[in-house]
C-alpha cells in the first residue's frame, strides 16, 4: 500500500535521448526535415523563412508581410481561403520573429492534399489587398498607442534600442508615425524577395502520411517559385549605449518597470550553457533568489525573472520586473545585492543539485511529442548547429560546479557592464 506520508525518492536525470528529424530535399532544392511521431492523424507542415526584422529596411514591413499573407491572393479572396481552410478542420498560423518568418498549417492526414492547395496559393501568389493593409496598420497603430501607455512595454521597447543601437534592425523601436508611412509596395516588395523556394525550409512533424514526399514534392518542388535569390545579409555591429543609468518619467506611474542586463551572446558560445544555470539560480524560475528575495521577502512585486535571449546573430541578458513606484530605489539595490552574493559566494550543493534537475525536467518536458521534437530541431537548425549540441547541453548542465557558476558571475554580471532602465517613478 502506498505510504502517502513519505516523499517519492529523489532521482537524477541520466541522460536525455530525442528523437532526430530525417531530411529529404524536393526537386527544386528546398530541404524538408521530418519528424515521423504520435499517435493521431494529423501533421503540422511549417514552412520557415529568412524574412524576420533583421531583414527588414523599415519598420513593421515584415511583420505586416507575414501577417497578411493570407488576405487575398491571384486566385482567391481573403475569406475564400480562410473558409476553405476551415471547411477541412485546418488550421493556419503565422509568425515572425527577430530572424525568422514561419507559415505553419495543422491538418488532418486525410485533408492534407486538398488543404495544401490553399496554402500553395497563399505562398506563392499572395498579392496584399490594400484595404487589408490599411485595417492591419490601423489595429497595429491602436495596440501601439495603448501599449505606450504601459511602463512595462515602454521599457521593453526602450532596452532593445539601448542594447543594439536605435539604427540596428534587433534595436529599432517602432514610433506611431511608422504605421502611417508603411506602404504596400513596400510589403509586396518584401514578400517577393523573401518568400521564395531558395530562402525556404520545411519541417513537418506528426503521424506522416505515407506520400508525403510526393504531396509536398507537387504543390512546392516542381517549379522555383519566387526570385531566386541567395538571402545572407551582412552581420551588423551592435551599438551598444555607453551610459549605464537610463530613466524614463512616467509621473502617473503606479508601477514602474525596471529593465537591467546586458548584450551577451547566443546559444554558440561555450559559455551559454553554464550560463543558463547560473541565470536560472538568480531569477530564472519561481524559486529563484530574485523571486525569493523581492518578492517573497520584500514583496515589492508580483514577478520577477532574468533570461538569456539568444538571437542568430547576437545575444543579451535581461532582468524583468514591475515593482510599486515608492519602492523602485530599493527593489534596484536588492537586486544588486543578489548579484554581489553570485559573485562573492559559493552555490550550496544542493541549490545546484535542485536547478539542475529543474532545467533538465524542464527539457524533458519539452521533447514530448512531434511537435515539440520539430521545435527542437527548428532551434538547432536556426543557429546551424547538428543534435550534438542537445548532448553537449545534458553534459554541460550536469557537470557545472559553483565554483563555475561563481566565476561567470564575476565575469559577466559586474555593475559597469550592466545597463540599467526604469521607466516610471525612481
Amino acid at each position: 500500500m502506498l505510504n502517502r506520508t513519505q516523499a517519492p525518492e529523489f532521482k537524477t536525470i541520466d541522460s536525455i535521448a530525442i528523437q532526430q528529424a530525417q531530411s529529404f530535399t524536393l526537386d527544386n532544392g528546398i530541404h524538408v526535415h521530418t519528424i515521423d511521431a504520435g499517435s493521431q492523424e494529423l501533421t503540422r507542415i511549417e514552412f520557415v523563412f529568412k524574412a524576420g526584422m533583421y531583414y527588414q529596411d523599415t519598420p513593421l514591413v515584415a511583420s505586416a508581410a507575414c501577417a497578411l499573407i493570407e488576405n487575398g491572393t491571384k486566385k482567391y479572396s481573403a475569406n475564400q481561403l480562410s473558409d476553405s481552410i476551415d471547411f477541412y478542420g485546418s488550421f493556419f498560423e503565422t509568425s515572425v520573429s527577430q530572424d525568422f518568418s514561419s507559415l505553419a498549417l495543422f491538418s488532418l492526414n486525410k485533408h492534407l492534399e486538398s488543404t495544401l492547395v490553399f496554402i500553395e496559393e497563399l505562398i506563392k501568389n499572395a498579392i496584399y489587398p490594400q484595404e487589408e493593409i490599411n485595417t492591419y496598420l490601423t489595429n497595429k497603430k491602436q495596440k501601439f498607442l495603448v501599449g505606450s501607455q504601459k511602463v512595462d512595454v515602454l521599457a521593453r521597447r526602450k532596452y532593445s534600442e539601448l542594447i543594439f543601437g536605435s539604427t540596428h534592425p534587433y534595436g529599432i523601436e517602432v514610433k506611431a508615425e511608422d504605421h502611417d508611412a508603411t506602404k504596400r509596395d513596400s510589403i509586396v516588395n518584401f514578400f517577393k524577395k523573401y518568400y521564395t523556394h531558395s530562402n525556404c525550409i520545411i519541417i513537418v512533424a506528426g503521424k506522416l502520411p505515407a506520400n508525403l514526399h510526393q504531396v509536398l514534392n507537387n504543390h512546392f518542388g516542381k517549379d522555383k517559385w519566387g526570385t531566386a535569390t541567395n538571402i545572407n545579409k551582412a552581420y551588423i555591429p551592435a551599438q551598444t549605449t555607453t551610459q549605464n543609468i537610463h530613466y524614463i518619467e512616467k509621473p502617473d506611474a503606479v508601477q514602474s518597470a525596471i529593465r537591467m542586463g546586458r548584450r551577451l551572446f547566443n546559444k554558440t558560445h561555450p559559455d551559454y550553457f553554464a550560463f543558463q544555470v547560473l541565470n536560472t539560480i538568480f531569477g530564472g524560475y519561481f524559486g529563484s533568489r530574485l523571486m525569493a528575495n523581492i518578492r517573497e521577502d520584500k514583496g515589492y512585486t508580483y514577478g520577477i525573472g532574468s533570461g538569456l535571449a539568444s538571437l542568430v546573430h547576437d545575444g543579451y541578458f535581461f532582468i524583468s520586473t514591475e515593482v510599486g513606484a515608492d519602492v523602485t530605489k530599493n527593489a534596484l539595490e536588492e537586486i544588486y545585492k543578489e548579484i554581489e552574493i553570485m559573485q562573492n559566494d559559493l552555490v550550496s550543493d544542493d541549490e545546484l543539485e535542485t536547478v539542475k534537475n529543474y532545467i533538465l525536467g524542464q527539457f524533458l518536458r519539452t521533447v514530448e511529442g512531434p511537435f515539440a521534437l520539430a521545435d527542437k530541431f527548428k532551434g538547432i537548425w536556426e543557429f546551424g548547429l547538428n543534435y550534438s549540441y542537445y548532448g553537449n547541453y545534458f553534459n554541460a548542465v550536469k557537470s557545472v560546479t559553483s565554483q563555475q557558476i561563481r566565476d561567470l558571475s564575476g565575469k559577466y554580471l559586474q555593475k559597469k557592464d550592466l545597463i540599467e532602465l526604469v521607466v516610471g517613478k525612481k
